[in-house]
């Protein structure tokens, strides 16, 4: 099993391309608000549960894990046989989701339950559309443009949320990490999907100003569950389009690379895209042009400012 570690001190570069051969040094033991962000090549159910048991500590009670269960029959989305092992050896976990704006048969939780079962996840477990009964408010602290964003309902009958993720490309926020998959993924299908993206008068789809609303929108579950949060991303059939756009996505063009797991949203993020930068040009040109065009580092940035976590540099 080939799993590296490299404690990111703040001040030192962080050298994806090292990290990807496998070649990234442990750093000595740094202060304790240093993130940590775990790598292996692994790309299995295996390498996952071995990321998984280095940030899982905090990770207790009954879980949610949040991942993409993807549109009819999306060619991307992470292995179910990967996600049924995982579950496996996870007590107390299930599967959430909530409802989609756009038009899709996951507009509605009948829709959505369909959409669950041609994609395979019903063969093994249940997935709670965490909407199906509603919304809950949960506040934003410290927002410049949410005082509070519409969370499914059922987020508030968990204790701890695995945030497990297919980092892709994304058409609105350049790219999609954990922070897109706890913000939108877990505001409700109409009210908290609008708020992100709306504020009655004028709606955006990418930009500087939605990042930092989605953003906000992740910093309301960042705080509802404190340290009882960690970050899976899955650097797997990467392509410049998410999965919400199923057999319509773009096709893969970038190199798998491996996972990357921490319990800093941030860290996670910001090595996921500098592993993305680290590619040779030509062979990464599309999904950084993808990533700048929408404003998608925004992202990393404004969680900064909003305390989320650590950039590594």
């Amino acid at each position: 099993m080939n799993i590296s570690r490299r404690d990111f001190v703040k001040g030192s570069l962080f050298t994806a391309g090292s990290i990807a051969a496998g070649l990234a040094p442990s750093i000595a033991d740094a202060a304790s608000e240093i993130p940590r962000v775990y790598f292996t090549k692994d790309l299995s159910a295996a390498g996952m549960l071995r990321l998984y048991a280095m940030v899982n500590h905090n990770i207790t009670g009954k879980i949610a894990v949040k991942l993409h269960t993807g549109e009819p029959d999306g060619p991307n989305i992470l292995p179910r046989e990967w996600i049924k092992v995982f579950l496996a050896q996870m007590p107390h976990a299930h599967i959430v989701e909530c409802n989609v704006l756009y038009p899709s048969p996951r507009r509605t939780t009948e829709g959505h339950r369909k959409t669950l079962e041609q994609n395979g996840w019903t063969s093994f477990t249940t997935v709670d559309i965490m909407d199906e009964d509603g919304d809950a408010p949960l506040p934003v602290s410290g927002g410049k443009w949410l005082k509070e964003v519409a969370v499914g309902s059922h987020l508030l009958n968990y204790d701890s949320m695995v945030v497990l993720t297919h980092f892709k490309g994304h058409a609105m926020g350049g790219f999609g990490g954990s922070l897109k998959n706890i913000s939108i993924g877990c505001a409700s299908g109409q009210t908290g999907k609008k708020q992100i993206h709306s504020d009655g008068n004028q709606t955006w789809a990418g930009g500087p100003l939605f990042m930092e609303r989605m953003v906000e929108g992740g910093k309301a579950i960042t705080d509802h569950f404190g340290k009882r949060i960690t970050y899976i991303n899955v650097l797997r059939n990467m392509s410049i389009s998410c999965d919400c756009e199923g057999v319509n996505a773009e096709p893969v063009r970038l190199p798998d690379l491996g996972i990357l797991a921490s319990t800093d949203i941030l860290a996670v993020d910001k090595a996921s895209v500098d592993m993305i930068y680290a590619l040779p040009e030509h062979i990464r040109a599309h999904m950084t042009e993808r990533i700048e065009s929408r404003s998608g580092l925004r992202q990393l940035t404004y969680m900064k400012e909003m305390g989320m976590g650590n950039d590594l540099l």
